[in-house]
């Protein structure tokens, strides 16, 4: 065990937040995503919910900068309706660790698999909720 790092955070996934690099996206799955099917690296957090992870993660990952959206969900297909709540569960956890991140945005489901294609790492985890995937892109680490 190792003091001021959550519980949550496997060494493998660690591992993996350690070796990206700036610019680096990491999908955190819901319990439905494909990840074995768009993900050339795939980790196992069964169990746990994203909001949580985000809480764990968001302390020693910082959010990329550079661009407009370092967090990207996957938008509502015609005919389906988004919970706010999985949204707001999320940004809370961004907020308390990156206050000034630029809102989360909402992109088509295939654009998302795409991108979750290009990801360096996929996060299979427990969330249930309808559209609880969520993209991050990691950061430049500041002096």
């Amino acid at each position: 065990m190792l003091k001021g790092i959550s519980p949550l955070l496997s060494p493998e996934l660690l591992s993996v937040l350690c070796r990206m690099g700036h610019g680096d996206e990491i999908v955190l799955a819901d319990a439905h995503f494909p990840g074995e099917t768009c993900g050339r690296r795939v980790l196992r957090a069964d169990g746990l919910k994203i909001a949580a992870l985000l809480d764990a993660i968001l302390p020693l990952f910082e959010l990329d900068g550079y661009v407009d959206a370092p967090l990207v969900m996957m938008a509502a297909v015609e005919g389906d309706t988004l919970d706010p709540a999985v949204e707001q569960s999320y940004r809370a956890a961004v907020d308390k660790h990156a206050p000034d991140a630029p809102p989360i945005r909402r992109i088509d489901r295939f654009a998302f698999y795409d991108r979750a294609r290009q990801a360096f790492a996929v996060v299979m985890t427990g969330e249930t909720a309808k559209y609880g995937n969520i993209i991050v892109k990691k950061g430049v680490t500041p002096c």
